[in-house]
């Protein structure tokens, strides 16, 4: 789980690849604000990668440019909100919201945190670090993600899914290492700002059913339509 949490298991990542795609273009279209070209945008260009990765189709990403860069004459209205809280068993969490309609989610947050404990602003933040993220995989044999890290002006580097490694930068400097790191072996899978726990609990702390409580509430709130990004203070 550790900085960001993901759904678990086949058949809930098949189920939620209808609201990553949702989730991107949310993203690409508040990046083409900045303008519909990624060679003069570097957030787009970065949501862009991150779209392709995935292989999200391409009339949809086009269609999310345009959008956001007022070409279709239709209004982006998003709004970011963050809801902090609790899940279960006192588990620290960080939702991340894209909506357009703030007394729509408001209201649907309040019901999902019922089994955790929903807080004021800033009630959990101080116990994150705000943080550039880039989870990034070796090209080749032998690239060495801890010299990776220094010469591309990470902060720190942790293990990742699969292999990958996920380098934390300064939210300054996250495009920056992002264009550094295919020169010291590594392809860049995505790129983005989060949060990341400073004193994560450790999931061997919980009883197997303590984390199952844990693990549905994340499904939950992750399983809204307008939360983007949902980060936990869990370790591992």
């Amino acid at each position: 789980m550790g900085a960001q949490w993901k759904a678990k298991g086949k058949e809930l990542a098949a189920n939620a690849k209808g609201r990553l795609f949702g989730r991107l273009a949310k993203d690409i279209m508040i990046a083409a604000r900045n303008g519909a070209d990624p060679a003069g945008n570097s957030k787009l260009r970065l949501v862009l990668e991150q779209a392709r990765k995935v292989s999200m189709p391409k009339d949809t990403l086009e269609r999310a440019i345009k959008k956001g860069a007022g070409l279709t004459g239709e209004a982006v209205n998003f709004e970011h909100v963050m809801y902090e809280g609790f899940a279960p068993h006192r588990v620290a969490v960080m939702v991340e919201c894209l909506t357009d309609n703030v007394n729509r989610t408001a209201p649907e947050m309040r019901v999902l945190f019922r089994k955790g404990q929903l807080g004021t602003s800033g009630s959990v933040s101080w116990d994150f670090d705000h943080v550039g993220m880039i989870e990034a995989e070796p090209t080749a044999a032998g690239a060495d993600a801890e010299v990776a890290a220094i010469e591309a002006g990470a902060q720190d580097f942790e293990a990742a899914e699969e292999g990958a490694t996920l380098f934390l930068t300064d939210p300054t400097d996250l495009d920056l290492v992002s264009r550094a790191l295919p020169a010291h072996g590594f392809t860049v899978l995505t790129a983005k700002l989060g949060y990341k726990p400073k004193n994560p609990i450790d999931p061997a702390s919980l009883s197997a059913e303590q984390l199952e409580e844990v693990e549905a509430f994340l499904a939950a709130i992750d399983g809204n339509d307008d939360v983007q990004n949902v980060y936990v203070g869990l370790a591992g």
